[in-house]
């Protein structure tokens, strides 16, 4: 390889010191959150805490948009590795154990970065919108696909197809077939909604105690939430069938 093209490989001292800015103003806008809430969030009050002038700030994000859209991806991308490391630590044990420890990392990143969180999930922030299919999905769907592999390891598309959805409507159908990836071809409309609504149930869980509506239950919550999805998976499971009609027993 030429000299010169390891050179311009290399970012300048320039990039360097805009990444690093950029890098700082993101915390410092955590940091914010953390302490006002997510809805109190303004470029003002960062670049006040940064002790720079927010005309400086906007040569890194052009406006309270572009800064709230990579914080909402970085937050997503945070809560993923949680999930996905939670997961690996029970990367030995069956799947159902994996699907357990991925779904206490989700809780757990939660109830730790509650502001992070609610920037999330809470109350839309007014005026904002994600970039449609931009890197705020990108990044949510990576959670997705965790807790579809951990909740569907083990069986094939042919026992997830045939799982018992209680009849699902053509339309609905129609249109969760393209949804999930599952491998060369898609995850079957069944299972597509067993997984939404295991998410919904999951999420909602977590919701709950975010938002202080099971504080009620105190140090018992972890407790609660493990017997939930316990019972959640379980269920599923159950409305996949382990064998095929005319299909042979695994031996």
């Amino acid at each position: 390889m030429p000299a010169d093209a390891c050179t311009t490989a290399v970012p300048s001292l320039r990039q360097r010191r805009r990444a690093a800015a950029t890098q700082e103003i993101v915390e410092a806008a955590e940091n914010y959150i953390a302490e006002h809430g997510p809805h109190a969030l303004s470029l003002r009050g960062v670049a006040r805490n940064l002790g720079m002038t927010v005309q400086g700030l906007y040569h890194y994000f052009p406006n309270r948009d572009a800064l709230v859209t990579v914080l909402v991806t970085k937050a997503y991308r945070d809560l993923a590795e949680a999930v996905s490391a939670a997961a690996d630590t029970a990367a030995d044990e069956p799947a159902a154990l994996r699907f357990m420890a991925a779904a206490e990392g989700y809780r757990r990143w939660a109830i730790t970065h509650v502001e992070r969180f609610q920037l999330l999930y809470g109350a839309p922030l007014r005026h904002y919108a994600a970039p449609h299919n931009g890197p705020t999905t990108q990044a949510m769907h990576r959670i997705c696909e965790i807790f579809q592999r951990e909740m569907f390891d083990g069986f094939t598309t042919a026992q997830l197809a045939a799982a018992d959805t209680r009849g699902l409507s053509p339309a609905l159908q129609a249109h969760l077939e393209p949804l999930f990836p599952h491998g060369p071809e898609t995850l079957p409309p069944p299972a597509s909604a067993l997984l939404l609504g295991s998410w919904g149930h999951l999420h909602g869980m977590v919701v709950l105690e975010v938002f202080g509506h099971t504080s009620f239950i105190g140090e018992h919550q972890a407790e609660i939430f493990h017997m939930a999805m316990r019972d959640l998976l379980e269920d599923i499971h159950r409305r996949i069938p382990t064998q095929l009609t005319g299909t042979p027993a695994t031996p």
